[in-house]
């Protein structure tokens, strides 16, 4: 069973996502008001079994960013092998990960428009699976990273390629224009290795692939992430780790192709679902 944030009838939500619609158990759960208050109480299972007895409570709703008020956003850059040749830089596969962090506020729900700013048109997505952490620790064994993740979700970490280059040793500025990026639809409860280890991402920009690999041949795996970050951070219940996107974002194809309103793009990953966004410019 899976869980999302959501609007109906002007009113924030969270609930079990059924082909019928939305149970809420906002109601039901109060000492956990959102859906990071739930992950961080190891609630889960707790929602899947108070759902399972509810009936669909909304029909009619709107997806919001996954975890609106996700306190820490943490994402793993060049993390493909074939992604570190795409800068054409002459440099060798680094040794360590590249690492960056975004803000809630940079990112918006499912079926919503990512929002190209009036400062610069190179829009540009990164299709990528995102790890939610559900147990904290620090300095975290491979060989039990896998025990600390809660939940599975998607991501289109959206960028603003030009702005990621304004400085000499940060991409922050090109990384959190607000409502630039997605994460959802929905939180998969992570309850098998097979849901990261043998997981496909596709994204697709108008119905074209664009990108196409699988998360087995990430140069920094999954285990290897949470170790690494783990070593220099606590890490705690409801952060987000956005793992790394292949290659074939815009900004790499020869002409370069950024996104534009009208636009629509899928990110897709086996048993996990399809998270879907328009583009539109923003209003000023």
């Amino acid at each position: 069973m899976n869980f999302a944030t959501y609007t109906a009838n002007g009113e924030t939500f969270y609930g079990a996502v059924t082909e019928g619609g939305m149970i809420a158990l906002n109601a039901v759960f109060p000492q956990w008001p959102t859906l990071f208050d739930a992950v961080q109480a190891s609630g889960l299972d707790d929602l899947e079994q108070a759902a399972q007895i509810l009936t669909v409570s909304h029909t009619d709703f709107d997806y919001e960013m996954v975890m609106p008020n996700a306190r820490r956003i943490l994402c793993v850059g060049v993390n493909f092998p074939d992604r570190n040749a795409e800068y054409k830089d002459g440099s060798e596969q680094p040794k360590y990960m590249s690492l960056f962090p975004r803000f809630a506020s940079g990112f918006t729900g499912h079926n919503r428009p990512l929002i190209r700013p009036p400062e610069s048109p190179q829009l540009d997505y990164e299709g990528e699976m995102a790890i939610v952490i559900g147990k904290g620790g620090r300095r975290i064994a491979q060989a039990d990273a896998y025990d600390h993740i809660a939940a599975l979700t998607l991501c289109n970490e959206g960028t603003i390629r030009d702005w990621v280059r304004h400085a000499k040793f940060n991409v922050t500025q090109g990384k959190n224009w607000d409502n630039s990026g997605a994460i959802g639809p929905w939180l998969v409860p992570f309850k098998d290795v097979g849901q990261l280890d043998d997981a496909r991402i596709i994204t697709r920009v108008n119905g074209e692939v664009r990108q196409d690999d699988v998360l087995c041949r990430m140069m920094h795996p999954i285990r290897r992430e949470i170790e690494y970050i783990s070593t220099f951070m606590t890490l705690q219940p409801g952060d987000i780790i956005v793992t790394g996107t292949p290659t074939g974002s815009g900004a790499r194809l020869n002409p370069p192709q950024f996104l534009k309103p009208g636009d629509v793009v899928e990110i897709e990953v086996n048993g996990i679902g399809a998270l879907r966004n328009t583009i539109e410019d923003e209003v000023v």
